[in-house]
């Protein structure tokens, strides 16, 4: 199965339990992981022949910057059931991770693989 990427997208928006995270946007990065066939579009070199990566990240990021989770759990599930209603996603593999949200690490999250039936 191809793999179309999208690593380090960075989303603004209020996610946490706690009054302090919920107060005000947080920094919230998203990588995904598109699973699809790029064989058409490798012949064709026609963007109408393969999931659009630009479109996928501008809806990532729209949805991700006004949804307002309290967990990344949820909005990572969230994202895949996005992805998947596109056409031509087979499955996902999403990455949501909330920078400095445990002291003395980089960042925490979650990453989750959902699939097309």
């Amino acid at each position: 199965m191809d793999q179309i990427f999208i690593d380090h997208l960075l989303a603004r928006g209020i996610i946490g339990i706690s009054e302090n995270e919920r107060s005000q946007p947080q920094d919230i990065l998203i990588n995904i992981v598109i699973f699809t066939d790029i064989s058409k579009v490798a012949v064709s070199d026609d963007i109408e022949d393969t999931v659009n990566y630009r479109s996928m990240a501008k809806m990532v990021l729209a949805y991700a910057n006004e949804v307002g989770r309290h967990t990344v759990e949820a909005l990572a599930a969230d994202i895949a059931q996005l992805l998947l209603k596109e056409t031509g996603v087979r499955g996902v593999r999403v990455r949501v991770e909330k920078p400095g949200a445990v002291r003395f690490s980089r960042s925490v999250g979650v990453e989750i693989e959902r699939w097309n039936p």
